[in-house]
């Protein structure tokens, strides 16, 4: 697995020549926000299945303390 670094680096730069188009301008900052969507995606894709391994343990519990009644 590649490494991958540790910050998120967002660069300013001075006002896109004429003959820059609007996509080669904007590329950075998309670069970064993807980098940022994809952050938050894995975070809620982690907490999601969090919650679904904590309702199988409950589920579990509640079956095993079911059949020692």
């Amino acid at each position: 697995m590649a490494r991958r670094p540790d910050r998120i680096r967002i660069e300013v730069f001075d006002p896109a020549s004429d003959a820059e188009t609007a996509e080669q301008a904007f590329r950075p900052s998309d670069d970064a926000i993807r980098s940022l969507a994809r952050l938050i995606g894995r975070q809620m894709a982690r907490e999601q299945f969090e919650r679904a391994r904590a309702m199988e343990r409950k589920q579990t519990r509640q079956k095993r303390s079911a059949h020692m009644r």
